[in-house]
């Protein structure tokens, strides 16, 4: 497995997993992906990840770089996999909903959230519509899901 951080430039060529949904904006509140990777890991994943986080943990980032580099990802992306936690105001995705959006009707991407996650019934219609699937509860279940889609 190759993670592709964003301050890095995008990889290409190989089955890949963009994991889309919120990042943090402070110290204070942890990152959902690195629970993310390890699964992967554990699926001995054997494509590109796409972290939208820097390799050095840092929180600031150049707004330009970091849209160029989503966009440039999700395109090349196998599968992107939405994971929205949403909590108020700590994690609120306001990003994650313009990029869902953009890419739910792609037919390459899976979507989830925890049963706690807020303000997420307007994604959770959505994406059944266009997939007629109901989203994932469980981090694990859903990056399962895309390790098998992207090993088709």
């Amino acid at each position: 497995m190759i993670i592709n951080y964003s301050d890095q430039d995008v990889l290409r060529g190989k089955k890949s997993i963009f994991l889309a949904g919120p990042t943090p904006r402070s110290q204070d509140v942890a990152s959902w992906r690195p629970d993310a990777v390890k699964v992967l890991e554990e699926l001995n994943f054997d494509g590109i990840v796409y972290v939208l986080e820097y390799s050095t943990g840092e929180k600031l980032f150049d707004y330009t770089l970091q849209v160029d580099w989503e966009t440039e990802a999700l395109e090349n992306a196998t599968i992107i996999v939405f994971w929205v936690p949403r909590k108020i105001p700590e994690m609120m995705a306001l990003t994650t909903n313009c990029e869902f959006g953009e890419w739910y009707k792609s037919g390459k991407i899976l979507y989830g959230r925890p049963d706690d996650a807020k303000s997420i019934k307007y994604l959770d219609y959505k994406y059944f519509i266009s997939t007629k699937n109901k989203p994932f509860n469980k981090l694990e279940d859903l990056i399962k899901e895309a390790v098998d889609l992207t090993s088709k």
